[in-house]
């Protein structure tokens, strides 16, 4: 298929995006420690409630946390041993929430694999998807198997594997897409094989050349995928981003990239799906990207759940200096972490660790009207004038100034010369008025 030219979406920003610490280093897989910890919500939906009791023995591979939501998804131990508590522990956004406590016997005894059955139903591969507890890990955690689940597979006319990657730092994404480059590319005929008249195009940043010119060649005899190399900028793998400047589809708030024919998933979401509907592997593991100026050796990590993060960075060779700022996610949408010591779940891209604080020591001064914010904004709203209203708590005004639309890129917060935190107040207004609209 024809590979288009570099396009991009209107506004965005160019932060450097420092990945040269970990782009070139091969992942490095990491085992457990003696105590892994897994919280019951790891997606976005329904929490897990424990399906097993204190003393009891697990296996590698065996559901321990599951709920009969359908928007929920299954957690599984990545260990083999014993139970040893079900209490609330501190996750990495610094909340506590019930967790399962396994002590590690350090056997990996695996439960019997009896998925051998090759040739799948539409459903059975769903049914598949959903035991394994695969969710979307770019960040957001949506349980995989609902994005799939559609009433007419045909309606599915483009199917998006995001490898933008476009958070500074994070190369996990990029080093999948060299080394488990068949496991993609397998994964994407799965799908393929589910929705019959899709085209994929497989999105990539025109800064991952080695990703490019590696997946282009693989792909070069595939008549339903295409790789397609954009323009590197922030935020070009955002969801409606992408579905723009591939198809020309324009999505908002009250949609999603199906009601306009589009299903959009990110590289590691599709290696999960290969493993689980091919191999009848379930999801207990993911890359983790470990960098920062106060970690020694940055990296790339394949690290089970349920282990802590200061586990992480140990195998990254430890600390250079005492860090002021632990970011999980990408420094652009992540959030700040309040302590290592929390376990790696599903969602957790990375933990990003810097001596300084740089925000923290920025002094908010009140607007200057330059209009900065309003010229790079991907959701062409106007940011400061949002912001506005979020600290009135004039909610009205907000969703009239079309501030649902925002998608918290943190674009705005990033070109402000003022330091004003626009992303923060922006989100905080956004998330009461989506919960007064789904009320409503």
């Amino acid at each position: 298929m024809e590979v288009m030219s570099l396009k991009s979406f209107i506004g965005g920003i160019h932060p450097k995006d420092q990945k040269q610490y970990t782009k070139d280093l091969p992942i490095i897989k990491i085992k457990a420690s003696d105590e892994v910890v897994f919280p019951l919500k790891q997606h976005i939906g329904a929490p897990c409630q424990p399906i097993v009791k204190i003393k009891d023995n697990v296996k590698v591979g065996q559901i321990i946390a599951t709920s009969d939501q359908f928007v929920s998804s299954p957690i599984i131990s990545s260990v083999s041993g014993v139970v040893k508590k079900i209490e609330e522990r501190m996750d990495v956004s610094g909340k506590m929430q019930e967790s399962i406590v396994i002590a590690n016997d350090g056997l990996y005894q695996k439960v019997e694999n009896n998925n051998n059955k090759q040739e799948l139903t539409y459903e059975e591969k769903i049914e598949r998807i959903k035991a394994a507890g695969i969710v979307g890990l770019g960040g957001a955690g949506f349980p995989t198997h609902v994005k799939l689940s559609v009433k007419d597979s045909n309606q599915v006319q483009y199917y998006i594997v995001n490898g933008a990657e476009c958070e500074p730092y994070l190369t996990s994404d990029y080093r999948l897409m060299l080394e488990k480059t068949d496991e993609l590319i397998a994964g994407i005929h799965v799908l393929l094989e589910m929705f019959p008249k899709a085209l994929c195009y497989i999105a990539i940043e025109d800064n991952k050349k080695e990703a490019i010119h590696l997946l282009k060649e693989k792909c070069k005899y595939e008549k339903r995928i295409a790789v397609k190399e954009l323009k590197t900028k922030y935020p070009q793998g955002g969801e409606r981003m992408l579905v723009k400047v591939l198809t020309g589809k324009t999505l908002n708030s009250k949609m999603l990239p199906l009601d306009v024919g589009c299903i959009v998933d990110n590289v590691e979401t599709l290696i999960g799906i290969h493993n689980a509907v091919i191999k009848g592997k379930p999801l207990m593991e993911r890359v983790v990207t470990v960098s920062g100026d106060a970690v020694k050796k940055p990296g790339n990590f394949m690290a089970p759940f349920g282990i802590n993060h200061r586990e992480l960075v140990e195998a990254a060779g430890g600390l250079k200096a005492e860090p002021q700022k632990l970011i999980s996610g990408g420094p652009m949408m992540g959030f700040a972490m309040v302590t290592m010591d929390a376990p790696v779940t599903k969602t957790s891209s990375s933990i990003l660790l810097f001596k300084e604080d740089v925000v923290a020591k920025s002094l908010e001064t009140a607007c200057i009207n330059c209009g900065r914010c309003v010229e790079i904004c991907p959701s062409r709203i106007i940011p400061s004038r949002l912001a506005d209203f979020s600290k009135r708590k004039d909610e009205a005004s907000f969703v009239a100034w079309n501030g649902l639309e925002c998608v918290e890129c943190g674009s705005c917060s990033y070109v402000c010369p003022a330091k004003r935190q626009l992303k923060q107040a922006i989100g905080s207004m956004r998330k009461t008025a989506l919960a007064n609209r789904k009320k409503k």
